[in-house]
């Protein structure tokens, strides 16, 4: 099933709306990726082949590709020769690797290319101006010397780097009055579902929120509420024990400790908008029926009139999952984000593997939030079988909680800018 809708985001500057044949482009990506600690080669490329299509798109183009990988201080933070080198193997063809960010040796890189030259410029978080100062305003990352850099010897600013788009610095947001900032095939793809769950779902409309950063799912719970299209909202996971803990139910003392633990500061603020939901929309939640947990590194079946348990909670059972399956089933939408149980450890990845073979199996639009969730979408291989799964993380809770998102706003704002210029700049499509 579709997402709803169709057509660009409005307010914002998509490919096709610019004419890019001959032109330079800094191309801003999100391929920060697992690696493996000893040879530092990527686990995870699933950020490599998002980015392709709209390099298909750019076939005629000249394309100077940035992006991070992790921070400085960081075992995985590391130069972005690999990422080229994988970027290369996707796309069958030479991606030339440039050990430099906006240097001397970049800019000649960009100045020598031809039409339909690739090349993958350095991690921009070894920049300083990029990583190593705190920017709070639009007029900070645009002053900085990176930006001013790299948009003279570029035409055009194109981002895909969604998964960043909560957060604000020279390469994500520097360059919004500077040069024409456009959003990749990607970007749009991501605005549009994301959209879709937050605007114009079809009902019924059923949200699975789960994984450890609770405060960030009750947030988006709210959110949802709040918007008046949500029909249902299923708790699972670390979110699901809180939520049974605010509800009444006692999970023992060291579940709740772990929970107190994880949350760290957040917990008093997380508690609060457990019991907003517990209290003032109990109709619309679904929480655990029953619950797995760990003794001695097996399952054990745990009913919640057995609470509280001393063991640890690891899943949720087979009663849940089956009161699940028909409100997935019967669903015209369903956003699931955050995995139902310690999924990590294969004996209790039991839960979250059935919630995913449910979301495959249904008619329903399906729209995966990023993260865990979306990184097991893609280590099963059934990315095919789901409407939208997004390379986000934080930045979809973020977009999905009502936020506003300093990326997508640097876009929308250098639209308003140079979507009257286009033509005078040979750029219109």
């Amino acid at each position: 099933m579709g997402i709803v809708g169709g057509g660009n985001v409005e307010g914002v500057l998509s490919l096709d709306d610019v004419r890019l044949e001959g032109r330079t482009i800094i191309y801003r990506v999100d391929a920060n990726s697992p690696l493996e600690p000893a040879t530092r080669n990527l686990l995870d490329d699933s950020r490599l082949h998002a980015i392709v299509p709209t390099l298909r798109e750019l076939s005629n183009s000249k394309v100077a590709i940035l992006t991070h990988q992790s921070r400085p201080g960081r075992a995985d933070f590391t130069d972005t020769s690999r990422h080229c080198e994988r970027l290369s193997e996707i796309m069958g063809r030479s991606i030339k690797y440039v050990p430099d960010v906006c240097g001397d040796e970049a800019m000649r890189a960009i100045e020598g290319m031809a039409d339909g030259d690739l090349i993958f410029l350095e991690n921009v978080r070894m920049s300083e101006e990029e990583y190593g100062v705190k920017f709070d305003g639009n007029e900070d990352t645009e002053s900085a010397g990176i930006v001013a850099r790299l948009a003279s010897v570029a035409d055009v600013y194109l981002t895909d780097a969604f998964a960043t788009a909560h957060r604000r610095s020279p390469t994500l947001t520097g360059f919004t009055n500077t040069l024409p900032c456009v959003a990749g095939s990607l970007m749009e793809d991501e605005i549009k579902s994301l959209r879709t769950a937050l605007y114009g779902p079809p009902n019924p409309y059923l949200a699975i929120l789960g994984g450890a950063k609770c405060d960030d799912s009750f947030s988006v719970a709210l959110n949802l509420i709040d918007r008046g299209h949500i029909d249902r909202i299923a708790f699972v996971g670390i979110c699901g024990n809180l939520m049974l803990w605010a509800d009444g139910n006692d999970i023992g003392e060291r579940n709740r400790q772990f929970i107190q633990n994880t949350m760290g500061k957040n917990f008093d603020k997380t508690w609060d908008l457990a019991e907003k939901l517990t209290s003032n929309h109990p109709e619309i939640l679904f929480l655990p029926r029953d619950l797995i947990v760990e003794i001695e590194g097996g399952r054990h079946p745990q009913s919640l009139e057995n609470l509280p348990s001393k063991h640890p909670i690891y899943d949720i059972g087979f009663q849940t999952l089956m009161d699940l399956r028909p409100l997935i089933m019967e669903a015209g939408c369903v956003l699931w984000n955050g995995p139902a149980s310690y999924f990590e450890l294969p004996g209790f990845a039991f839960g979250t593997i059935e919630i995913l073979n449910m979301c495959v199996e249904t008619s329903a639009i399906t729209i995966i939030g990023g993260g865990h969730t979306g990184a097991l979408v893609n280590r099963r291989g059934v990315a095919d079988n789901i409407t939208h799964n997004s390379t986000g993380g934080g930045a979809t809770m973020s977009f999905l909680s009502g936020d506003s998102l300093p990326v997508i706003g640097s876009l929308k704002e250098s639209c308003k800018k140079f979507s009257d210029k286009l033509d005078e700049m040979g750029l219109a499509s």
